[in-house]
Formats: structure tokens, C-alpha cells, sequence
């Protein structure tokens, strides 16, 4: 019997062209990976974006007062202290003015307020994770394009050692909301090697087949496969709880900075009355000293009164101007910027009436009104989503796999899509798989964190009530002793008034001095001053008390909705968002009766 010497492994020697291919294909590959973007492997400096000299960062720079203003020479003799003090007085005298309503100011705001713009936005905002999140059962189109150009060593004749093989398979993903997936493709193949006992060479396969993956414990389930959905609709509603709460709130910031400078300018008037008065007395001692009535010093102690006077009325116009440019802010009126030297007029005097208000009825009232209770609602009921989602992910993972095939092979593409329409060659496959984690630790962990979540949002709605409650039984506290107040203050005033005017009489005869009769105007003074304060906290308590309860003061109504941004930043493509949960008309509603 005689040995055959076994021959080495058989290596077919593929030509020069496929071996420069394959090379020439991976140099493509890499420069294509790296495209025009430098090396690949590298930093590069826009990898950092836009860098900010060091000098501007740490750099601090002094603040050059010197350079910002003029020295002024302060005034020297008394007719120059006197000049100085009429242009204080008649300082707003001559500018332009501007007379604004409460109603008119409140419209403004809803229509101009930058505030209110960008709170109105953020309901669009969560709209877009709603749409993002439906966008997850949508269909998928999709293609896998891949080529293969082989070259092995091998053993056997029966064995190709060379060969190119193409494959294609089209297919539609179709995602279902119970958890599972249904794929329909085409696969198709083209298979050349150089195997002389091959029967088909090129052969063509034309496939047609229906995969469904179906997930039986984790992840299974209508309701959990929609937690992210619902999640977001929750989202969507707290954000417009939100930019509800923020409406309300900035109205109430401009009824605030309305009587707010409605006082100050109340203040400022009392102020110039006062320096009218102290003038009078100055003219009045002046006289009755020239007269020979009364001593100097009588005239001294009047201009000592003159001048404190002034004083006061630098700082009422100083308040006014800071009050002014608050609500300037917050009307963000065309034409009435803060830079403007325009004066705001409320043209809408106070008119305080007695209320018998419930503050208990009340509270409970502000339960169902306060948006921060309907937030802490709607945060309670995602949080049970949630919930119930974290419980479902601890569950072992179970997948069932089933796949339908219609099998198609020609040598030619017509040849094999012909077998594949007479169904003469079908199969089909059906698959299990699992999964469970030893220990579960991190799915336990995230259900303790879900209900654990959840108790503390209950224990703070408990705490919200509680302060909601407080919140409005100190607001009715407030009215109630603000009427006092009120009351008391006119009082003061008409008492303050007798006797400013008895000590006027008493000094035409001699029987006052001049710091009686300045005392006695400062008391009235201070009693008017009373009264305003009192006026402007008794309407604020009003908004306070509104506020408190979640609703606006006054009767007016109202109605919200989503603010759109510029066209000019919106694709054309954005479909239409869900109607608005508050308002369904579209764009940014203004204040109706």
C-alpha cells in the first residue's frame, strides 16, 4: 500500500487588480471618515468651539468713574443755592407724559412683557417632547447594502476559495405599542465564486419575509411601552400649569408696580406741598421780622425748615423715577422704554371699599385654583406611571422571535424574484430568549427610588395646602386691618390739618414760633404719608388676596395660549401641535372682558 504525500492547502492566486482594490478601498474609507475635517485621530481647534481671549476672562478693568461724568462746581451763595433749588422742584416740569389705566398697563404686559414671552414659550416647548415621543411608532424605511470579496485558503476542490458575494435587503420596521416590532424585507443576494461543481454561478436569491419580535415580560404591555408618552403629556400640562402660574404672577407684579408708583408720585406731591408750605412760613416770618413783630431768628428757623424740605423732595423724585422704570420694564411699551424721559401718569385712582371676606372658605377655594396644587396633581400621576414602568422593567427579560420566509433562487434576478411569486419554497422560524439579572439589584433600586419619589411629593402637596392656607388667611388679615388703617389715617390727617392751621393763626398773632409751625406741618405730612401707604397696601393686600387664591383681581378675564417663535426660525414642516389645554384658539391671546 503506498502513501500519497498530502499536497499543502489549496490558495487560489487572485489577480493583482482585486488585491490593489481592496487596499485602494480602505485608504477611500479612511479618508472618507476623516472627509475635509483634518486627521481623524486628532484634536483640532474647532473641536473646543470658539475660544475667549484670557485677558477677557480674568481680566478686571477699573471702572473709570472719571471718564463716565463731568465734576459739576456745587453751588456758592444763596441766590445760587436758591436756583438750584427752584430746578429741583421744576425738574419734571415740561416732559412729556404719558396716562396709562390699570386695564391698559395689564393688556400691555400680556401683549409686551419679554417675561411673558418667554414663559409662554415653554408650552410649545414640552408640545415637541409629546411629538418627539409619538414619533416612536413610526415606520422605518431602511436598506443594508453589503459587499464581500473573499479569498481563503482551503482543503477541498468542493470548496470555493474564491468568491464575491452581494447582499441588499430593503425592509419596513413597523413598531407596535405593545412592545414588539414587525419587520417586512426583501432579502436579496448575488453569490460568484469559483467552484466548478457550483450549479447556479452567479446565483441570485429574491426573499420575501416577515419577522415579529414580541417582548412577553419586560418591556411588554400597552402601558408600558407608553410611559414615555404619558410622561410627556404630563409635562406638557405641568407647563402650562407653569405658564399659567407665571401669567398670573406678572400681572400681579404689574398691579404692584402700578400703585407702587402711584404712591411714590402721591408722595412727591406731598413733598412739594410741604416745601410750599415751609416757603409761605419763610414769606410769613419774613414779613412780621421786617415789621418788626418778631426776631431773626424767626426767619433763620423757617429757612432751616426750607431746606430740609428740599431734601425730601430730591428723594420723592428719586422714587418716583425707580418705581417708573419698574413698570416701564414690565410694559416694555414702544415709546415708553426705561431710557425715555416720558412720565407715567396712573390715570386709575384707588377706591377702597370694606369687604367681609371667609378665609377659611377661601383656602378652600385656592385649593382648586392654585396652579402649583394642579402641578403637584399632575407631578403625582406621572410619578404612578412611573411606578408602574419601574416595576415592569424588574421583570426577567422574555423576547419571542418568529420569522415567515418566501425563498426565491434563479440565475438571473427575474429567474429568482419568478420562483419567489409561486411559493414553492417557504420556511419559517420560531425563537425564545431570556434573560434574568442576578440579584435585580439596579431594577429594585429604581422601583424603591419611584415610590419613594412619590411619598415625598405627597408629604409636600400636604405642605403646599398648608402654606396655600396661610397664604390666604394672612392676605384676608391684611385687608382687614388695611380698611383699619385706612380709617384711622383720614383721621390723623383732618386732626393734623386743624392744628397746622391753628398754629398758623397762632403765629400771625405771635403766639407760635416758626418750629411749631414747621412740626406741625411735618405731622401733616407724615399723616398724608400714612394715609397713601395705607391706600396702595390695602390694594396690594386686594392682589396679595387674588394671588393667594390663584385668580387676578379685578373683572377681567383672562384667556392664554402657547406663544409661537418667529416664522423666520420655523421650519415649514412642523406639523400642527395639539390644542392648546387651556385656550385651543392659536397664537398669544390679550385680555378680554
Amino acid at each position: 500500500m503506498t502513501n500519497t504525500p498530502r499536497g499543502p492547502l489549496r490558495a487560489a492566486d487572485p489577480p493583482l487588480a482585486t488585491r490593489r482594490t481592496g487596499r485602494l478601498a480602505l485608504v477611500a474609507l479612511v479618508a472618507l471618515s476623516g472627509g475635509c475635517q483634518g486627521n481623524p485621530f486628532a484634536n483640532a481647534p474647532g473641536d473646543y468651539g470658539k475660544l475667549t481671549p484670557v485677558e477677557r476672562l480674568r481680566k478686571i478693568e477699573p471702572s473709570g468713574i472719571e471718564a463716565m461724568g463731568h465734576p459739576a462746581t456745587p453751588p456758592q451763595t444763596g441766590e445760587e443755592m436758591m436756583a438750584g433749588a427752584n430746578r429741583i422742584r421744576t425738574r419734571f416740569d415740561g416732559l412729556e407724559s404719558a396716562q396709562l389705566s390699570l386695564e391698559e398697563c395689564r393688556a400691555a404686559a400680556l401683549e409686551r412683557n419679554l417675561d411673558l414671552r418667554v414663559a409662554l414659550v415653554n408650552p410649545e416647548i414640552a408640545a415637541t417632547n409629546v411629538s418627539q415621543e409619538e414619533a416612536a411608532w413610526e415606520s422605518t424605511l431602511g436598506a443594508t447594502y453589503r459587499h464581500n470579496d473573499l479569498d481563503s485558503a482551503t482543503s477541498s476542490s468542493l470548496t470555493s476559495a474564491q468568491q464575491k458575494f452581494d447582499t441588499f435587503v430593503p425592509e419596513v420596521t413597523i413598531p407596535m405599542r405593545t412592545g414588539g416590532s414587525l419587520v417586512v424585507g426583501v432579502p436579496m443576494t448575488r453569490n460568484e465564486n469559483d467552484n466548478p461543481f457550483t450549479t447556479l454561478n452567479p446565483a441570485y436569491t429574491t426573499d420575501f419575509q416577515i419577522g415579529l419580535s414580541q417582548q412577553l415580560l419586560r418591556g411588554a404591555g400597552r402601558r408600558a411601552n407608553t410611559n414615555a408618552l404619558r410622561i410627556a403629556s404630563y409635562n406638557r400640562q405641568i407647563s402650562e400649569a407653569q405658564t399659567k402660574l407665571e401669567v398670573i404672577r406678572q400681572l400681579a407684579g404689574v398691579d404692584r408696580a402700578y400703585w407702587r408708583l402711584f404712591a411714590a408720585r402721591q408722595a412727591l406731591e406731598v413733598a412739594q406741598q410741604q416745601f410750599e408750605l415751609a416757603q409761605a412760613q419763610l414769606d410769613t416770618a419774613q414779613r412780621s421780622v421786617n415789621a418788626g413783630r418778631l426776631a431773626e431768628i424767626e426767619v433763620v428757623r423757617a429757612q432751616a425748615g426750607l431746606s430740609s424740605r428740599l431734601e425730601s423732595i430730591i428723594t420723592a423724585q428719586n422714587t418716583v423715577l425707580t418705581t417708573q422704570r419698574d413698570l416701564k420694564r414690565v410694559l416694555n411699551l414702544e415709546g415708553l422704554e426705561q431710557d425715555t424721559t416720558t412720565m407715567v401718569i396712573p390715570a386709575s385712582p384707588p377706591d377702597p371699599v370694606l369687604y367681609t371676606l371667609d378665609g377659611p372658605s377661601l383656602a378652600v377655594a385656592a385649593m382648586d385654583q392654585r396652579m402649583e396644587m394642579l402641578e403637584l396633581e399632575l407631578q403625582l400621576a406621572s410619578d404612578l406611571s412611573q411606578i408602574d414602568f419601574a416595576k415592569n422593567q424588574s421583570l426577567p427579560l422574555l423576547t419571542l422571535d418568529y420569522t415567515y420566509r418566501v425563498n426565491g433562487l434563479g440565475d438571473t434576478f427575474n429567474s429568482s424574484t419568478r420562483v419567489a411569486r409561486e411559493n414553492n419554497f417557504e420556511d419559517w422560524e420560531l425563537g425564545l430568549r431570556g434573560e434574568i439579572p442576578i440579584g435585580n439589584e439596579a431594577a429594585k433600586s429604581q422601583v424603591r427610588r419611584a415610590l419613594l419619589t412619590r411619598l415625598q411629593r405627597l408629604a409636600t402637596r400636604e405642605a403646599r395646602k398648608a402654606a396655600i392656607t396661610q397664604e390666604v388667611l394672612n392676605a384676608v388679615d391684611e385687608i382687614n386691618a388695611g380698611w383699619q388703617r385706612i380709617m384711622a389715617a383720614r383721621q390723623s390727617v383732618i386732626l393734623n390739618q386743624r392744628a397746622l392751621d391753628a398754629e398758623q393763626r397762632a403765629f400771625g398773632v405771635g403766639n407760635s414760633t416758626s418750629n411749631d409751625v414747621l412740626d406741625a406741618s411735618t405731622r401733616l405730612a407724615d399723616s398724608q404719608l400714612a394715609e397713601i401707604r395705607a391706600v396702595v397696601d390695602y390694594q396690594v393686600a386686594q392682589i396679595d388676596l387674588a394671588f393667594a387664591t390663584g385668580t387676578l383681581l379685578g373683572a377681567s378675564r383672562v384667556d392664554w395660549a402657547p406663544g409661537e417663535p418667529p416664522e423666520d426660525i420655523v421650519p415649514r414642516d412642523i406639523p400642527d401641535r395639539p390644542p392648546v389645554y387651556f385656550n385651543d384658539s392659536p397664537g398669544r391671546a390679550l385680555s378680554s372682558p
